[in-house]
């Protein structure tokens, strides 16, 4: 589609030196800068706006029974209360006591599409700043983050660990740069590159994640089809939020003159002219009904869904997932999407 496409980066980048280079030592410089920043600016002012309300940002296990409600949508169907639903004429299902520790994993899409940016921000910076945030704020309070990243294939796994050097290893290793494909004998590297398989992801954490555990699948969800199946199975099993980066000139483009078009994953260049009104409303069109249909797809797979814009606020951001947490806990939001507000 015509919003899968990113403007072509500048070239040209000199090349490193024989010796060793200070990359990595820079880019983990970058990362230990980065937290500072995030935990200076973001993490103080929530921990305030937030106070006492731990409890309701995650979902997690427990045993001790607190309470029984009406079945909804999406309940385990383990938890319905057969005696009560027999007495009441409605299903019910048990509220169980949420233990305080909770294991939370975030599968990470760091694919070619998510290096894309048309403001300050890539998707790539926007997806790590909230990943490195909510391990952060996760950690802080002794609970466990693991990341399974996916390149081009899902190929990294880091356990779950506690400490803010865990945080610092999964911010570097977000930061880092996704390696392309390298080209194969007769073949350009257009023609090497892979689309994007996010269902190889979903099916990989399915295997690795064996505890029930808190679930942020971060991901621009450009991809092929056939994700919904198994993030619907992943849901079955554990408390799901499908965090989705985006960038506004995936949905509208400005009328800025003749425009390259690339395609990130695949390499595929395309010559626009954004004077033309009909384009732009053309291309306008096709991104509103990708929307509805990816919206579409993730209710059905009943998962919650945070939108990260690159020029939104992940402050703002991270105070509206809050605040569904807390309906989903209490009863009165089953799965909606937090968007900006106009």
């Amino acid at each position: 589609m015509a919003s899968d496409a990113a403007p072509s980066p500048a070239s040209g980048s000199a090349p490193a030196p024989a010796s060793a280079s200070p990359e990595p030592a820079r880019q983990a410089a970058s990362a230990e800068a980065l937290l500072r920043r995030l935990e200076w600016t973001v993490l103080r002012r929530l921990d305030g706006l937030l106070q006492g309300d731990y409890r309701t940002l995650m979902r997690g296990s427990g045993i001790d029974l607190a309470d029984l409600r009406e079945y909804q949508l999406h309940d385990d169907v383990r938890h319905i209360d057969w005696n009560v639903t027999a007495r009441m004429a409605q299903p019910h299902v048990r509220v169980f006591t949420e233990d305080r520790e909770t294991s939370a994993w975030l599968l990470l899409d760091l694919t070619a599409s998510v290096d894309f940016g048309s403001n300050e921000r890539t998707k790539r910076q926007v997806a790590s700043e909230f990943a490195a945030l909510l391990a952060r704020v996760l950690t802080r309070h002794g609970n466990r983050v693991g990341a399974l990243l996916y390149g081009s294939q899902a190929d990294t796994l880091i356990p779950a660990g506690t400490s803010r050097m865990h945080v610092l290893q999964l911010l570097h290793r977000m930061l880092t740069p996704s390696v392309q494909p390298a080209a194969a004998p007769g073949k350009s590297g257009a023609q090497a590159a892979t689309a994007t398989r996010l269902h190889e992801l979903l099916h990989a954490a399915g295997h690795a994640i064996r505890r029930r555990s808190a679930v942020f699948v971060v991901s621009d969800f450009i991809s092929e089809p056939g994700w919904h199946r198994p993030l619907a199975q992943l849901a079955q099993r554990h408390d799901v939020v499908a965090v989705r980066v985006l960038d506004p000139l995936e949905q509208e483009l400005p009328e800025i003159g003749m425009l390259t078009l690339r395609d990130a994953e695949t390499g595929e260049t395309l010559l626009i002219d954004t004077h033309d009104k009909r384009f732009r409303q053309r291309f306008a069109q096709l991104a509103a009904e990708r929307e509805a249909a990816l919206r579409e797809e993730l209710a059905r797979a009943g998962v919650d869904t945070l939108e990260l814009r690159t020029d939104d606020d992940l402050l703002d951001a991270l105070l509206r997932f809050a605040d569904l947490r807390k309906r989903r806990v209490s009863g009165r939001g089953i799965t909606q999407v937090l968007r900006k507000s106009a």
